[in-house]
């Protein structure tokens, strides 16, 4: 039975969890209990403020949402289902987490308002190894404690304190962010039915005969004592020497360097010399190889060296896999410690000697060197075999070392017993699974990748030697002098398996004990999109959700984990855990780094969302070093990062702006390069929205009968519109159009695009000017039919852009006055469909309007051009284009507004253009006039522009002054150069423009 505990109390909610029990890993389950006492609406009986605080906006609307379930439309037909990519409990959030919650509540949040039943499953991971070295770091920084000092039992207790802390504030990010989860079905991955889920899946894989043990080479990092999977091993690339700190080592230890020494022939006084860069591995050869047609070394075909340690003789072999160019052409062999080798090895029936243990020292093997650690053991076998008049030197060698992530440790191959999953068969099912159409991955880039990678498929190694995870289901049975293996539930279990399998009496059983070993913790990650839903079971969840429809996630781990949930949901599930797959870039900072703590350019979201003095940023990082999860070389150069990426802090930009802006990314692209100003950019269009908004408000109660225009323009309307009105009705039929396309192709960048585009271009800088005389002059049905079509485009923008900007939307949307029903939120509208705006698409209109604004566009330079600021100006258009001047003369007032001009005239060209007036072409048909007579002095204005022309000429000389310095094209870099020849290009134009209008000035 479990037990449970209150691990933390929130506004509206309760996380419960079962008390561990001491002893055993314990089965453990996060329950979301809704509470009976429902969040109040945001209190609305203030004003609209003057300007947008998103600190303001987003307080209160999360936990008045989730109280009133408006998450969720149940009863749907169609079903939309995803879980949420597990985030590790390590510790929080951050950006790339942001990313995967921004786009996937986006994508999640458009279905709802399509009307589909959307189920999006949160959980965290327990994430093995991450978990373990926090711990113990943190252990070790603030106890002075070691988790073998403290044993296995105790320090997994203090790993579940740890899970109690950090796992709630995970969730508590999320709701930061918006993320419209079914946090009744959150999941922990070492929950109790999680558990039961990885016990079944690893016993129904080893009963299918994929599951076997045996020894094999494994990444091992000494410092964890355990076997570390591909992923979390780094390949530092060292083009020479290079001093490495290394655990466990006071001083540096130097790499990238390849030594050379002799063995001697047996019964000879020829001598073979090899070269390695780990010479304290020779301590385990057990051979060494020439290429079979090096005709160098052929009369030695079949001899024996003397291995000058051992004493002992190894032979000579022959292997196509030696290079005769590389080095002498001799290469010794290592099968314990070299995956290389160990190939070797196997085809050649060596032995493996294991030279090292699982701490790095140096086991017994050569007794003079026992204890050792590995790379103090260098020098002394360098030494010795100095000593021995073996030793032929060393040179500078590039080389890759592989570093445990974790850590920072460098890995050790290690010949350890451990449990692997065939996994041929499935991935050969997976790869059809793409090619046969039934799972789309996106980009499809990706697909070329997806076969090279499962069609040279390996063997997973699961096992790893930590104390934090999963213990293997799988038992040692000892009857009399034999041993067996077996995957089963139990010790009772496992004894009655063994006794069947191999005909024996449970009497003969004389002990049975589990490994002790756990699994890999992506094997259980593999499990996650049905055993959220309760597999293995056959519950209602799982008939009702499961194969989900997409699994969104970092291009990073399409192999680490999508391939493997596919792979595994494939054979034990019969189905495909999911439809499609879409996979988002990683993200570095504004200069194209990778982000990472140490170097200072790692961004918190809460810190987007509530901003960060550069103060609070590095006493974070100093804080880190206490921890013990940065070192003070680490810190140091963190600080230095952070005063560099942000010498302002971070400024506070809100939820809605973090999620829109990473959305606004094309985050299908490999690496996505972000940038804080981007961020307050979308706060600042937040802004352009809120304040579009109080005009709105603010004309509606202006105009007489002027609420009676919250609702939507029929199109029975159309012909009463104005030009401009059917214009703006047109593009906000595109953007709707062109929305619902992105988010199918989830391209949403071209979504926010789109919306960017409508709001600041189409509606604010255009439509909202042009009506704005409408209002004030207009007959009283024309302001109301603006005004309805004002409100109408705001309307649909808000819904619109709520998957991004949730906050923000639901807000307005609450102020927004509208006749007829109101849903009670934002959330329970539907989303704009295109069938429902389609009839306002107007083509000709468009074209028409764009011919009034690129009228309006050139005043609008010329007046900027001759610096007039006020709009006590007048203009003139002279056209031969006869449709032109009839739409011209038609919409003078939108000419004027858009101008900025105080009238208009339209004149059929041919004709003399207006004295004193400056000029700009438009087409060979086409020319606009503004008129200068007594709007600017022309003897003040020449002062000005002299003065002007005088800095560019300057500015001119310098730069052709560099660019023909000798030795110019030698000494500057190609960037430099094209930006030079750049600005000084544009300075010619400039100066070519500057002397023209002059010119036009002094014949004035």
């Amino acid at each position: 039975m479990l037990r449970y505990r209150i691990c933390q109390v929130r506004p509206g909610r309760l996380i419960l969890s079962d008390i561990p029990r001491v002893g055993v890993l314990p089965p453990y389950r996060t329950v979301v209990v809704s509470s009976s006492q429902r969040a109040a609406m945001k209190d609305l009986t203030q004003p609209l403020a003057s300007g947008y605080k998103p600190s303001e906006v987003e307080q209160g609307w999360y936990s008045w949402w989730e109280s009133r379930g408006f998450f969720r439309r149940r009863g749907a037909q169609e079903k939309f289902v995803m879980v949420l990519p597990p985030p590790n409990i390590t510790g929080t959030l951050h950006l790339g987490h942001a990313l995967t919650c921004a786009v996937q509540d986006a994508i999640a949040r458009w279905h709802q308002m399509r009307g589909h039943e959307v189920v999006w499953v949160p959980g965290c991971d327990h994430a093995g190894i991450a978990t373990q070295v926090v711990v113990e770091r943190y252990l070790w920084a603030t106890e002075g404690s070691t988790r073998h000092q403290l044993g296995r039992e105790r320090f997994v207790n203090e790993i579940w304190k740890w899970k109690e802390e950090k796992g709630t504030l995970i969730y508590d990010q999320m709701k930061r962010l918006g993320t419209s989860l079914d946090w009744d079905k959150a999941v922990f991955t070492m929950d109790a039915h999680m558990s039961e889920a990885v016990t079944e899946a690893f016993i129904q894989l080893y009963d299918s005969g994929l599951v076997y043990r045996k020894n094999a080479l494994v990444n091992w990092c000494c410092s964890l004592q355990s076997a570390v999977s591909d992923i979390e091993v780094e390949h530092l690339h060292l083009t020479g020497p290079t001093e490495l700190t290394i655990p466990g080592y006071d001083k540096p230890v130097t790499f990238g360097k390849m030594y050379d020494f002799a063995y001697k022939i047996s019964g000879s006084d020829e001598e073979l010399v090899v070269c390695t860069t780990r010479p304290e591995t020779m301590l385990g050869d057990t051979a060494v190889m020439v290429h079979p047609e090096d005709k160098r070394y052929i009369h030695l075909h079949g001899r024996h060296i003397i291995h000058p340690f051992r004493k002992d003789i190894i032979p000579v072999i022959t292997d196509s896999q030696v290079d005769p160019q590389f080095g002498t052409g001799v290469v010794k062999v290592t099968p314990g410690h070299s995956q290389d080798d160990y190939s070797v090895g196997q085809r050649h029936n060596l032995p493996q000697l294991t030279v090292f243990d699982e701490q790095g020292r140096v086991m017994d093997v050569v007794p003079e060197f026992k204890n050792f650690p590995r790379f103090k053991a260098r020098q002394a076998v360098l030494e010795a075999l100095s000593d021995l008049g073996l030793y032929r030197g060393c040179r500078a060698h590039p080389m890759m070392v592989p570093r445990c992530s974790r850590t920072q440790d460098v890995i050790e191959p290690l010949l350890k017993p451990q449990w692997f999953i065939n996994c041929k068969n499935m991935a050969v099912e997976a790869v059809n699974s793409v090619r046969k159409g039934n799972l789309h991955i996106h980009p499809e880039s990706y697909t070329r990748v997806w076969y090279e990678w499962l069609e040279n498929i390996n063997d997973w190694c699961v096992s790893r030697q930590l104390w934090w995870g999963h213990r293997i289901p799988a038992y040692c049975v000892q009857s009399d002098s034999e041993e067996f293996w077996v995957a089963a539930r139990s010790i009772e279990d496992a004894k009655s398996k063994v006794a069947e399998k191999e005909g024996i009496s449970e009497l003969s059983i004389t002990s049975v004990r589990q490994d002790e070993d756990v699994l890999d913790t992506w094997f259980s990650s593999a499990l996650f999109p049905f055993a959220v839903f309760g597999w293995p079971e056959k519950s209602e969840a799982l008939q009702s959700y499961y194969p989900t429809t997409l699994m969104e996630t970092g291009h990073d781990i399409l192999f680490f984990w999508v391939a493997r949930m596919v792979m595994l949901g494939t054979h034990l599930t019969s189905e495909l855990p999911f439809k499609a797959v879409l996979l988002h870039g990683l993200l570095c900072d504004a200069h194209g780094h990778k982000m990472s703590k140490s170097r200072g350019n790692v961004i918190d979201p809460i810190d987007v969302i509530q901003g960060a003095s550069l103060e609070v940023l590095n006493n974070r990082v100093k804080s880190s070093e206490k921890s013990g999860i940065l070192s003070g070389q680490e810190v140091s150069e963190a600080i230095k990062g952070q005063t560099s990426n942000f010498p302002n802090g971070i400024p506070d930009c809100g939820a809605d702006a973090l999620r829109f802006t990473l959305c606004s990314y094309n985050f299908k692209n490999k690496l996505l390069s972000v940038d804080i100003n981007r961020m307050e950019q979308s706060k600042f269009l937040g802004n352009k929205i809120w304040q579009t908004v109080r005009f709105l408000l603010s004309a509606l109660e202006k105009v007489e009968n002027g609420t009676q225009c919250a609702s939507h323009v029929h199109s029975s309307c159309r012909a009463d519109l104005g030009m401009m009105d059917k214009w703006i009705l047109s593009h906000m039929s595109r953007l709707i159009c062109g929305s619902n396309q992105c988010f199918e192709a989830y391209d949403l960048h071209l979504v926010t695009t789109g919306f960017v585009t409508f709001w600041y271009n189409h509606l604010c800088d255009v439509y909202l000017e042009s009506i704005k005389s409408v209002l004030k002059q207009e007959s009283d049905v024309a302001k109301l039919l603006a005004l309805q079509t004002l409100w109408t485009c705001v309307d649909v923008g808000l819904h619109a852009i709520s998957p991004f900007m949730p906050f923000l939307t639901e807000e307005l949307y609450q102020r927004l006055p509208r006749n007829g029903h109101k849903f009670e939120s934002i959330m329970q509208c539907d989303y704009p469909q295109p069938q429902q705006w389609l009839c306002w698409r107007d083509q000709m209109v468009e074209d028409r309007v764009q011919s009034l604004l690129q009228v309006a566009a050139a005043f609008r330079a010329l007046k900027t051009t001759y610096n007039i600021t006020h709009y006590r100006v007048q203009g003139s258009v002279v056209s031969s284009d006869k449709d032109l001047t009839t739409v011209l003369r038609e919409n003078l007032r939108v000419i004027k507004s858009l101008g900025r001009i105080l009238s208009v005239t339209i004149i059929d060209g041919p004709a003399a253009p207006p004295a004193t007036s400056a000029v700009a072409i438009l087409s060979d048909s086409t020319a606009v006039y503004l008129h200068l007579e007594g709007v600017i002095d022309p003897k003040k204005e020449l002062i000005r522009l002299r003065k002007k022309l005088g800095k560019l000429l300057k500015e001119e000389s310098k730069m052709v002054k560099i660019v023909s310095s000798p030795g110019y094209e030698e000494k500057s870099p190609a960037h430099v150069q094209e930006a030079h020849l750049s600005r000084l290009a544009s300075l010619r134009t400039e100066l070519e423009q500057l002397q023209s209008l002059i010119c036009s000035l002094e014949k004035m």
